[in-house]
């Protein structure tokens, strides 16, 4: 009896710890997938993809992808998709070249002039989409060839360059040291430091909280690990950046999208009412949500921050080119998609978007150092994103 009883015990005690280690890896998959690619480049190129120049590099070339992946996100969450991006970012930048290399007018006031443009580009669409009831599919597509056809007229099918030194730090420059070291960017690692030990701290209070409002929470040895993993990432990546030239300046650009995107919707009433309008509209109609006005505002984001990623690719490239943009559309949604957004919309996260974009970025840098051609890059991605939709359709089922 008593042997019996001990089985029984240790059988519920294995379902228990598989059952975790599957709730684990369902909320970190992203993150173990990524630390492993990782791993695997770094042994399958020979060390090269570690060097501090290749990691600075896959932050540059993909920056403008996580910038779409956070505005994507908002719009996914709704249920909706935005087609238009690419080519809006290609006349975003048509617009910025028109106005700094031709009329020589200052930086600044064509980031705004852009982003403002930007903006009017997704309230037109936005109010088709809230307020006529046109599916957004429709409408983005619409935007997608009538604003690649409005770049190639701004540009007249001609590139334009190269724009002012200024600009162009946006996306290739790298925060100072004022510290002056010699082989290692001192300030980097001392704002490395800083971040790891405050988002420690966030952690603990973040747990304090749950601990006082008698929710359940993890083990203080679990969140030790938690903290000592989280401090040696983040401190190893500055490190990483620190060897070559230190931060690069679109990566605090990133940082700042980020904060603010998860503070939007974690801690605000609008977030939770996106998150209420993705889940169930009809509910949240009922409840006295303004569904038609969030979707407008949403899809107003999405055009700002395609104007901007439009700005830093264009600034990147150190030019306006009608060709700017392809595709990206398809990169900003398979980064949201596999970073863990439903595509019925209610479901994802700020983290989980970025996380995705640098797995996209990552196996595109990878496979490059690898010599795999574009074409069956193309290709890996295209199956990565079904499997993606795969994984949440499963889940979907498992949790009903």
């Amino acid at each position: 009896m008593e042997n019996t009883q001990k089985m029984n015990e240790k059988t519920k005690s294995g379902i228990s710890l598989k059952d975790r280690a599957l709730d684990i890896f369902s909320r970190y998959s992203m993150v173990i997938i990524l630390v492993f690619l990782l791993i695997v480049f770094q042994g399958m190129t020979d060390g090269i993809f570690w060097r501090p120049l290749n990691i600075t590099n896959i932050v540059l070339q993909n920056s403008h992808i996580l910038v779409l992946a956070a505005g994507m996100l908002l719009v996914v969450l709704l249920g909706h998709v935005d087609l238009s991006v690419g080519s809006v970012m290609a006349f975003v930048g048509a617009i910025a070249g028109v106005m700094m290399v031709n009329n020589k007018m200052s930086p600044w006031l064509t980031v705004v002039v852009c982003l403002a443009v930007g903006a009017l580009i997704g309230a037109w669409q936005g109010f088709w989409v809230a307020y006529v009831g046109i599916p957004a599919f429709i409408v983005t597509l619409a935007g997608l060839l009538m604003f690649r056809g409005l770049t190639q007229v701004v540009l007249g099918g001609q590139s334009l360059a190269p724009f002012p030194t200024i600009f162009t730090k946006m996306s290739t420059g790298y925060l100072p040291d004022i510290l002056g070291g010699e082989h290692l960017h001192v300030l980097t690692m001392i704002i490395g430091c800083l971040i790891a030990a405050f988002m420690i701290l966030s952690q603990w209070r973040a747990r304090e909280r749950r601990k006082k409002n008698l929710f359940e929470i993890e083990s203080m040895n679990a969140f030790l690990v938690k903290s000592v993993f989280t401090a040696v990432v983040i401190i190893g990546m500055s490190y990483v950046f620190a060897a070559y030239k230190g931060y690069p300046i679109i990566l605090i650009i990133l940082a700042v999208i980020v904060a603010a995107y998860s503070f939007l919707t974690n801690k605000t009433v609008a977030g939770r009412q996106i998150y209420a309008t993705g889940g169930n509209k009809k509910a949240a109609e009922l409840s006295g949500i303004k569904t038609k006005k969030i979707t407008f505002w949403v899809f107003v984001n999405m055009g700002m921050m395609a104007a901007l990623a439009g700005l830093i690719l264009a600034s990147r490239l150190n030019a306006a080119t009608p060709q700017a943009g392809t595709s990206m559309e398809l990169d900003a949604m398979a980064a949201v998609y596999f970073g863990g957004a439903s595509t019925s919309g209610g479901i994802g996260t700020i983290m989980g978007a970025i996380v995705g974009g640098l797995v996209m970025g990552v196996l595109n840098n990878g496979m490059s150092i690898m010599g795999v051609g574009v074409d069956w890059q193309q290709a890996i991605k295209g199956l990565i994103l079904l499997l993606a939709v795969v994984l949440d359709i499963y889940n979907k089922k498992k949790r009903i």
